[in-house]
């Protein structure tokens, strides 16, 4: 079974606004490697209740977005109140746009949810337009062989978190870097570049935990550019 993300939607957005994983680390270096989108059409895959929209649309990016839980997008609607075009609409499906609609895609944590990115990602270079970037973030394959002990082989796994007081189960896939590359090259798209940055600068030292680390292995940043 699929993670049911419209059963703790609304913890998930409380927790997401200001916790070290997602408002320090994630979204700041999601934001980096995007770069410049004043005037770009931008697609925010898997958008949730709209934090990464929300920033996007303020540096001056025209923004679609959808997520496969109807209550984030009801979120990310209260949340963006008519700056970008919201849909529920799940990324296993064909996407609700035309070819060549955008120049820059964002998946953020969104691709570690499914077992096979082919389909997935060609769709996404379908919508994208020739040249176009999609940047993209999920769980970094040895964050699972640390935790797991073990790294070839594509896994499904179960990780229990604790969302502002609310326990969840979220249902994930793990695969190595040489899976994550084939998917990509089938998917007509070309790695640019790979990246494992440090938390964002303001992160609050109480955050860091006794280790004061500002580095570690978590997440795994790829910028992908759309092959004409």
């Amino acid at each position: 079974m699929p993670t049911d993300y419209d059963g703790f939607a609304d913890a998930y957005q409380v927790e997401n606004e200001g916790s070290l994983l997602n408002a320090y680390y994630e979204r700041p270096a999601m934001l980096r490697f995007v770069g410049r989108v004043d005037g770009k059409d931008v697609l925010d895959i898997g958008c949730g209740a709209g934090p990464l929209a929300e920033r996007l649309v303020d540096r001056g990016a025209r923004v679609s977005g959808f997520d496969v839980s109807a209550r984030m997008i009801a979120l990310a609607r209260r949340r963006l109140d008519g700056g970008a075009d919201l849909r529920v609409a799940d990324l296993a499906d064909r996407l609700p746009y035309d070819d060549d609609s955008f120049d820059v895609a964002c998946a953020s944590l969104v691709l570690h949810y499914l077992e096979d990115w082919i389909e997935p990602l060609r769709e996404i270079r379908r919508v994208l337009r020739p040249g176009g970037r999609l940047v993209a973030s999920v769980n970094h394959p040895l964050a699972y062989a640390l935790f797991e002990g073990r790294y070839f082989g594509v896994e499904r796994y179960e990780a229990r978190h604790t969302f502002a007081g609310h326990e969840a189960t979220l249902v994930m896939w793990h695969h190595t870097l040489d899976d994550i590359s084939t998917f990509v090259c089938d998917a007509g798209l070309r790695i640019v570049s790979l990246h494992e940055p440090p938390v964002a600068d303001d992160t609050p030292i109480e955050l860091l935990g006794q280790s004061g680390k500002r580095r570690f292995i978590s997440f795994l940043f790829l910028v992908l550019d759309a092959l004409a």
